[in-house]
């Protein structure tokens, strides 16, 4: 039994699976989209938090499959980072959090299989490198999350963020804060590859698109449910590493679908228009790739696979 030390001094219970936290501690509009059921301190200072991955959620493949996306393991990482600042560490409802970088490791052999309904994931979280304004608030720290399931540990993330409060976000983002994505994709859309190609559902997953030879950042679906779930004024994190993932299986005509490992550091936002580029190597069980704009280099990273 996973327990850990609750909001009133001394008590001590299980993690609990019944029910969501607030949709707006994990930034989330649809309640659909949340991860997260339950996030408790332990007594020497580290966490545990109880996520529910269901197989109706968009990244669960519809081929028959029983594995969930990867994907699962980043966005409830991302969840843990905004929800335990928020709660434990000071931070503004209304800062931005911003990645600088991440990273996930995957073990296939003790990955859970997703039965009907849900699969119960416990995390165990640690909190590293805290930085602090003079108000005491967190402006910045680093996650390592542990994943289990049935009690066997599966997978590893983390990463690093920093939280900007509405005007510091004003000034990084010169002007372009607050400005609205596209509703819908591109008038001018480009070429998309094959969805079957991408090891996508279907099209409406597709994140990127060609130009000749080039494979440019280019979302078919700018309502999607787990990308664009609420608004942003640059490209979100989760549709760069997707985009990363979705160029590495186009490069190597299907063969690499599914990495077991990953990592990403970013640079700069990427904005919607002009589209990034993706370059994007394959080298046996390897990818390397970066994503260009404006000639500057935003983002890079590698995806491994087995």
């Amino acid at each position: 039994m996973n327990t850990s030390v609750g909001d009133i001094a001394g008590e001590v219970r299980p993690l609990s699976w019944s029910r969501t936290v607030d949709r707006e501690m994990v930034h989330r509009v649809s309640v659909a989209e949340v991860l997260l059921t339950d996030v408790r301190q332990t007594e020497n200072g580290d966490f545990e938090a109880a996520a529910s991955w269901p197989r109706s959620h968009p990244t669960f493949p519809r081929d028959g499959a029983d594995l969930h996306s990867p994907l699962m393991i980043v966005e409830t990482l991302r969840q843990l980072g905004i929800y335990i600042p928020l709660r434990y560490f000071g931070v503004s409802p209304a800062a931005s959090l911003i990645i600088t970088d991440l990273f996930f490791d995957l073990d296939p052999a003790s990955e859970p299989r997703a039965a009907s309904g849900a699969t119960p994931v416990t995390c165990r979280v640690r909190v590293a490198h805290v930085r602090h304004a003079p108000d005491g608030s967190a402006t910045g720290l680093r996650l390592q999350v542990s994943y289990l399931a049935d009690g066997a540990l599966f997978a590893l993330a983390g990463g690093g963020a920093r939280f900007l409060e509405p005007e510091q976000y004003g000034t990084v983002r010169a002007g372009r804060a607050g400005t609205a994505a596209p509703s819908v994709a591109r008038a001018d859309a480009l070429a998309r590859p094959d969805a079957r190609r991408l090891g996508v559902t279907g099209a409406h997953d597709v994140v990127i698109g060609t130009e000749g030879a080039t494979l440019l950042v280019d979302p078919a679906d700018m309502r999607h449910p787990f990308f664009f779930d609420h608004a942003s004024d640059h490209v979100p994190g989760m549709v760069v590493l997707e985009a990363a993932r979705q160029a590495a299986a186009f490069e190597s005509g299907g063969r690499l679908l599914r990495p077991t490992a990953g990592r990403l550091k970013t640079a700069r936002f990427i904005e919607y228009s002009p589209a990034a580029r993706v370059l994007c190597v394959p080298h046996h069980a390897t990818c390397v790739f970066r994503f260009l704009q404006d000639g500057e280099q935003k983002a890079f990273g590698v995806l491994r696979y087995q």
